[in-house]
């Protein structure tokens, strides 16, 4: 292992990237930390009370790294332009012109992202002022009840100034994303969102050792490398489809006759279904808070933003196991993939090619996704099931590290996953230039 990790910096390719990678990274989280033009700083601490207690605070700086709290430049995060993506993918299926744009290739993929850009700020400027409106302590749910006014000079100019730099903090963002992924290692928005969220995990494990016994931490931390470990083991499995090609003669050579097999992974969408989940449970809570009806942002509250609500977990699971089906079916397409067998003259042994082939792969590929889809909703939602049964989370100073701890499984899952396909690029890039790589 250390020989390996030694490898990524004797390649100048590699460790420029590695490099550029942490350089943006460290620009995040300093952009996390430091509060728009108008801020109350001293307010900001009352706020960031609230938010380990759980509910929504806890849920909504989830994906923030806590700049949420601090009402920092970065504080939307980029959980803006994961909803645009969402939008634009949802749409590829119902508008024709972005289905085209789909089939185009690089071409319509550069349409599709400069939209997905453009719909990225609208989402930007809409938050932005609905947490202008929330943080101002008029009596709402969230800064009302804690006496936090992080907007005391409260007018228009403050309120534009506060929307224009949270927006221009989203598109650096979106920016600083897009060039990790051309530039440095990994993809870029996934890994934003995986230090968002492990940065927040020292805090939290802190709060559960001062508050629930070094006994509690030693168990939280046995079961969180527990659950890296399955999802490693799940990440990994794959259903091998073999492929066999038919010898053919050209001239005087001959060509095809090996064989060869289609790797179908058991959880194929990765973690993109629990963070299409999580942006869609972020949508209802957000807007939820900033309207004046307290029915309903009472119930959003009880309901969609805690962890430890049945309502919650059934939801978020049916969320989960519906987007892996979902984005599962837009990567892999059992048409596409058993016509191009059938172009380049190979088939399935036992099946014939064309239509059947295509029936084959699609009843397999909707076998193992299903397995799949009910591990990772079963690791998003176990953990906070367990948090809740065997620690003391009531509110107030007791259990604030519990409760804001409630969302550990996504969290984790989120965060092994993102790792492991950043390690399975570095793994890639050595083993090309015959170093050893990490995976054996």
């Amino acid at each position: 292992m250390l020989s390996s990790m030694l490898n990524m910096f004797r390649v100048a390719d590699l460790r420029k990237r590695i490099v550029f990678t942490l350089l943006m990274i460290l620009l995040y989280r300093v952009g996390a930390f430091m509060p728009a033009p108008g801020i109350d700083v001293e307010q900001v601490q009352l706020l960031r009370d609230r938010a380990d207690q759980g509910g929504v605070l806890a849920f909504l700086q989830l994906f923030s790294g806590g700049s949420l709290t601090s009402f920092a430049v970065f504080a939307l995060g980029v959980m803006p332009y994961i909803t645009a993506s969402i939008i634009m993918q949802v749409l590829g299926v119902v508008v024709p012109r972005i289905e085209q744009w789909q089939q185009q290739g690089a071409v319509g993929q550069r349409k599709i992202t400069q939209w997905t850009r453009y719909l990225t700020v609208g989402i930007a400027v809409i938050q932005s002022t609905s947490f202008a409106f929330l943080f101002n302590d008029q009596g709402n749910s969230i800064s009302g009840s804690t006496g936090a006014n992080l907007l005391p000079d409260f007018h228009i100019g403050t309120v534009s100034v506060v929307v224009l730099t949270l927006t221009a903090g989203t598109a650096l963002l979106m920016w600083m994303g897009e060039l990790i992924t051309q530039k440095g290692i990994g993809n870029g928005m996934s890994l934003l969102i995986m230090i968002s969220i492990v940065s927040g995990f020292p805090a939290q494990g802190s709060l559960i050792h001062a508050e629930n016994g070094a006994v509690a931490s030693v168990v939280v931390l046995a079961v969180l490398m527990l659950m890296v470990a399955a999802i490693v083991f799940v990440e990994q499995g794959q259903r091998r489809i073999p492929v066999q090609f038919a010898k053919r003669v050209v001239g005087r050579r001959m060509y095809g006759g090996q064989n060869t097999y289609i790797p179908l992974k058991v959880n194929q969408s990765g973690v993109i279904p629990i963070i299409f989940a999580s942006s869609v449970l972020y949508l209802p809570v957000l807007v939820a808070a900033a309207l004046p009806w307290d029915g309903l942002r009472g119930w959003i509250d009880d309901n969609l933003a805690q962890p430890d609500n049945v309502f919650y977990f059934v939801i978020t699971g049916l969320l989960i196991v519906g987007f892996a089906y979902f984005y599962t079916a837009i990567t892999f397409d059992p048409v596409k993939q058993a016509d191009t067998i059938r172009k380049q003259g190979g088939f399935v042994p036992g099946i014939r090619p064309g239509h059947q082939t295509e029936r084959y792969l699609a009843r397999i590929l909707s076998r193992i996704t299903l397995p799949g889809a009910l591990f990772i909703a079963a690791v998003a939602l176990l953990p906070s099931i367990l948090i809740n049964i065997f620690l003391d989370t009531s509110a107030g100073v007791g259990g604030g590290g519990a409760a804001g701890f409630g969302f550990i499984g996504i969290s984790i899952l989120i965060a092994a996953g993102v790792s492991l396909e950043t390690m399975k690029q570095v793994d890639s890039q050595l083993t090309m230039r015959n170093y050893e790589g990490f995976l054996k």
